[in-house]
């Protein structure tokens, strides 16, 4: 099989290449970033493609499956040029699968892109994909899923799998993850157990998490294996701040709901911090999902517990982990912060 997977260079894409590459039955690799890596495994040859504005048709011909997971997650102060790369992008993105008549499409959603539902109980794949208006992420995955609703009605003979995992983390997306989420202020290698001093705690705030690792695992089975439709991606325990506050031997603070919108607020419009407070709006309000259609129909299981997952990062975020790619790059210390600051936290892609 020859594969090509858009937006490699990044926490999940890494992980799906090494996945793919580790397949005998995968031949040939197709690794799509907007910048090239040093990283050159085996099967992968890289070719540099912004999907706003590349020829995509010419990238994909021959392919027997394309894997979408390009995404921009900044600048969360110009929601245009997200809306452009993300959604405009990946509509043609998508186009170009037509025209290249490629078999099979596997495109990244998100437990992002659900409506509002229980943290009591699970959802399955049914469960209405409208997003949380607030957050621009969550409004991007939504409208993402409504134009492969008529894509696939238009491409009958193209085979589409949405995946929709929860929050997805390994040790080398340590660095990356700080850039994206917490700013140039967070003090990376303070982030170890006993150096926190407390965890907010956010009644409702139960959210679902997964190693990269398995995440990839799980791409790779759907690019291989007949399978079509959306598969909710999640592993054990689900995380509440107490998980959080254990990992970190922290104390639990309360913190209302209100109040933890006002301080990311306050933090994101007065560029201390890059995440909006959509996103805390839109963690409070998605559902849990079940992952039994993924484990029975997919023929998934992740090997590391949702605990593993975020304890792998911790260590990550200590030791300023990363990878030879751009998103990826290891913590650079404090010229690279004074160049976050420089140049607008939360104001660039």
């Amino acid at each position: 099989m020859r594969v090509v997977v858009v937006g490699a260079t990044g926490n999940v894409g890494t992980s799906v290449v090494s996945a793919l590459e580790a397949d005998p039955d995968i031949t040939s690799i197709v690794g799509v970033a907007r910048r090239l890596p040093g990283w050159r495994p085996g099967k992968t040859e890289w070719r540099s493609a912004d999907i706003a504005a590349a020829d995509l048709t010419e990238l994909f011909s021959g392919a027997d499956a394309v894997v979408n997971l390009a995404w921009l997650f900044q600048p969360t102060h110009d929601p245009l040029t997200t809306w452009r790369v993300n959604v405009l992008g990946g509509m043609r993105l998508f186009r170009a699968v037509a025209e290249a008549g490629v078999p099979a499409l596997v495109h990244a959603s998100s437990v992002g892109a659900y409506s509002p539902g229980p943290k009591d109980d699970r959802v399955d794949e049914s469960w209405p994909t409208h997003g949380w208006p607030g957050a621009a992420y969550a409004r991007e995955k939504a409208y993402l899923e409504r134009v492969l609703d008529i894509f696939e009605r238009d491409n009958p003979g193209t085979r589409v799998v949405r995946m929709r995992p929860g929050f997805i983390f390994k040790r080398e997306s340590a660095t990356q993850q700080r850039r994206l989420f917490a700013g140039p202020f967070l003090p990376q290698r303070m982030v170890r157990p006993g150096w926190v001093p407390f965890v907010p705690d956010i009644p409702g705030l139960r959210v679902q998490t997964l190693h990269t690792e398995d995440a990839a695992e799980a791409y790779r089975l759907a690019v291989t294996r007949p399978v079509s439709g959306p598969f909710n991606l999640a592993a054990d325990p689900v995380v509440e701040p107490a998980t959080l506050a254990e990992l970190l031997t922290a104390r639990l603070v309360p913190f209302s709901p209100s109040l933890a919108r006002a301080t990311v607020a306050a933090g994101w419009h007065l560029h201390l911090i890059p995440v909006s407070p959509g996103l805390v709006e839109m963690a409070l309000r998605i559902p849990l999902m079940d992952t039994t259609r993924a484990r029975t129909e997919l023929g998934w299981e992740p090997r590391h517990t949702a605990v593993q997952a975020i304890r792998d990062l911790i260590y990550g975020m200590r030791g300023g982990a990363g990878m030879d790619t751009p998103p990826l790059r290891p913590e650079a210390g404090a010229k690279e912060r004074l160049h976050e600051l420089s140049t607008g936290v939360g104001r660039r892609p």
